[in-house]
């Protein structure tokens, strides 16, 4: 494998001393004034790591057990080196130095492709720290195991919330043959922090940074897009052939060294086939990692019931239904079904037993796969997305049965979540439906990706409903359209408007103001700052005003409260 090669050419110039590769850390160059220099965007997982050191012949130097590492020669492309693997439970750190004749004078290093060099704005930088203490703070991820079972190690992505860079890459990928250009590009998005790779013959192929297709490279030709993606859709196996031959579009996922693990979404279109590639985080987040409400980790204490993750499309809900799975894989000895199309994130077993299933690959449909895991023992169902009707039945089923029921829905906000489980069914059967679905509903969650004011990546703002007896109450006598003013007085029960969620960020200087009004369901309620004018001074945020006559002031608002129109005397 070329990437540690890439990496290993830093090593030749005269300000770097060492390279050193750490789970859930960027790729980083120790330099000659003691700091840490970043070479990557995203941190490393530890298969990630397995894969460089067995890419370039060094497998044999990984540790089986604990050990602090001691220092051992190796040689890649006629170099020699120093390299040091230490190893702590899953976590593992490689120290890299090359020795001083690998070192000519005046030789500038190479600057490798996938490893684009940090902008100085929105880069990972290293803290005020010492670059000691730096390297052996823990590591931000877990990964299940730290070895492949097959001699390739398979990389995964990155556990926390991935960071973005602010252009896409811009390198030679085209080159070489097609099965080595489209792995190259899929590990330059991986790297770069893109979250989805489009590839269509006629035009360059584009990569979404925040929220932004960006061109990088060439045009493709037709028939060379073709010969990059069909092997791709034959490693995924006969399934995935078919349902593209039959269908006309096939959907799978896929885990590649370097690039981590991929949804993938092949169709045939005029320009011939075209693929989709979303980039997955390898191992679960947490929900302070992605920047969710703590009212969200509730869910943890129920043990039945029915919780939706909803929000329009590429809004990141398939990453908080993982974290939210995991909250529980961690903390409940239960067990957990999924059914998904595909698999996208891959569960550790932890506390919990977790059986994954894909429809097309492992079941039928959602409705079989739901109507057998009722007979499975389950204590928790997961289910990728609520499609149809007959999903949704099953869902509520399942969640009125004493089952904790967590699924997805591509809506705008809370309110129309609700809204469109209703309205999937016949007018005759809604008075029941909504008797089950105020009995059964828990949490509704609404979630939006928005720019951070530093155009450096993208945050979370969450709209949250939870169950209580007002919100069932309005299911129940239809009439939703009064959420909205529950929501405005429902923070004692934990609700949030996606308003207050916009006006924190705000506050925090997360993100900026247009970008907030823009995000918002009622632009109007955005302030200024984030914070919320005072009654009493009509500024933002000020002490009330020490001259105001506060008997008047009550006396105005008792006009206000009564609709008196008459004047009253001093």
């Amino acid at each position: 494998m070329a990437d540690l090669d890439r990496y290993l050419g830093y090593l030749k110039r005269d300000d770097v001393t060492e390279l050193v590769l750490q789970t859930g850390k960027v790729a980083a160059l120790k330099l000659t004034a003691g700091k840490l220099h970043p070479l990557t965007k995203v941190g490393l997982t530890s298969a990630q790591i397995v894969a460089l050191l067995e890419g370039a012949g060094w497998g044999s130097m990984i540790p089986t057990q604990d050990t602090g590492g001691q220092p051992q020669s190796a040689t890649s492309a006629g170099v020699e080196y120093s390299c040091r693997v230490a190893r702590r439970a899953d976590q593992i750190q490689v120290r890299v130095v090359a020795s001083v004749a690998a070192k000519p004078a005046a030789s500038p290093a190479p600057r490798p492709c996938p490893s684009p060099s940090p902008s100085p704005s929105p880069s990972p930088s290293p803290s005020p720290r010492s670059a000691a203490e730096a390297l052996i703070a823990e590591a931000m991820s877990s990964v299940e195991s730290v070895r492949a079972p097959s001699s390739a190690a398979r990389a995964s992505a990155h556990a926390g919330e991935p960071s973005f860079a602010s252009r896409p890459p811009r390198c030679t990928w085209a080159s070489g043959s097609a099965h080595d250009r489209i792995h190259a590009l899929l590990r330059e998005a991986r790297e770069s922090g893109s979250t989805d790779v489009h590839v269509t013959g006629g035009q360059p192929a584009r990569l979404r940074q925040l929220g932004e297709l960006l061109p990088v490279g060439d045009r493709l030709p037709e028939a060379g897009v073709e010969q990059m993606l069909m092997p791709l859709l034959e490693d995924a196996g006969p399934t995935a052939v078919a349902q593209l031959a039959e269908l006309g579009y096939a959907d799978f996922a896929v885990e590649l060294p370097g690039a981590g693990r991929l949804r993938i979404n092949f169709a045939k279109g005029r320009s011939g086939l075209k693929g989709c590639f979303r980039c997955v985080v390898g191992s679960p987040p947490s929900l302070a990692g992605l920047g969710l409400p703590h009212e969200l980790g509730k869910l943890v204490d129920f043990h039945q019931g029915l919780a939706i993750v909803s929000g329009p499309s590429a809004q990141g809900k398939t990453t908080t239904m993982a974290a939210l799975v995991d909250l529980i894989n961690r903390n409940k000895p239960h067990h957990i079904i999924t059914v998904e199309d595909p698999i996208e994130i891959i569960h550790p077993i932890h506390a919990a037993v977790i059986s994954q299933r894909q429809v097309g690959l492992h079941t039928a449909s959602f409705q079989r796969a739901l109507k057998a895991a009722l007979r499975e023992d389950p204590d928790v169902i997961v289910i990728g997305e609520l499609r149809d009707r007959e999903t949704v039945e099953m869902a509520l089923q399942a969640a009125e049965t004493g089952h904790l029921v967590i699924a997805s829905m591509s809506t705008p906000s809370g309110a129309k979540t609700i809204d469109r489980l209703i309205d999937m069914f016949p007018p005759d059967d809604q008075a029941q439906v909504r008797s089950t679905l105020a009995g059964a509903l828990k949490i509704v969650v609404s979630q939006r990706l928005v720019r951070a004011a530093d155009r450096s990546r993208m945050v979370a703002a969450a709209e949250l409903i939870t169950g209580s007896i007002p919100l069932w109450s309005l299911i129940r006598e239809n009439k939703l359209f009064q959420l909205p003013s529950l929501l405005q007085r429902g923070r004692n029960y934990g609700m949030i408007k996606i308003e207050d969620s916009l006006n924190e960020l705000l506050a925090r200087g997360e993100i900026d103001e247009p970008t907030a009004k823009a995000a918002a369901d009622d632009p109007r309620a955005i302030h200024p700052g984030g914070i919320k004018p005072s009654t009493a001074t009509g500024e933002p945020g000020g002490p009330a005003n020490p001259n105001q006559d506060l008997g008047k002031a009550a006396l105005g608002a008792m006009r206000n409260m009564f609709g008196r129109n008459r004047k009253d005397t001093p």
